[in-house]
């Protein structure tokens, strides 16, 4: 009985990091100006590195930009004055199935699709005040004006 209570330590152990990584959805490669990231109602500096998670909110300052690139390899870009948020994100690394919602609240974002778009053209969506934008190219540009 104690053998079994400890192999099964062991396995919840070694899952652990795996568990805590499925909440990753991408990770900040560029970070220029004044940009932090909104989770869980607290404010973090974002720095290169710091991994994004779905519900982020990226926020950029007057003089702020961010580059992110999501783990399907989709490149995002938030220009100054921008609003982002990872609304949905879920990507299978053997299917390359998924599905991608981001959402522009204000600013700018430009967006070079990666694997989940190639394998499933329309599951990535930019959603704004105004519209529903489904990417099925490979590289667009979205601004949201007051």
């Amino acid at each position: 009985m104690l053998n079994r209570i400890v192999k099964f330590i062991v396995v919840a152990l070694a899952l652990l990091p795996a568990l805590a990584a499925a909440e990753d959805a991408g990770q900040i490669k560029v970070v220029n100006g004044p940009v932090t990231i909104e989770r869980g109602g607290k404010s973090l500096p974002a720095v290169t590195g710091t991994r994004v998670q779905q519900s982020d909110i990226l926020r950029t300052g007057a003089g702020g930009s961010v580059g992110v690139t999501m783990m399907d390899n989709t490149l995002v870009s938030a220009g100054p004055n921008s609003e982002l948020v990872i609304e949905r994100y879920a990507f299978n690394s053997t299917t390359h199935q998924g599905q991608f919602d981001a959402g522009l609240r204000r600013g700018t974002l430009s967006m070079v699709s990666g694997k989940i778009a190639k394998q499933s053209p329309g599951a990535v969506r930019v959603i704004t005040p105004g519209t529903v934008l489904g990417a099925r190219g490979t590289e667009f540009h979205v601004q949201v004006t007051e």
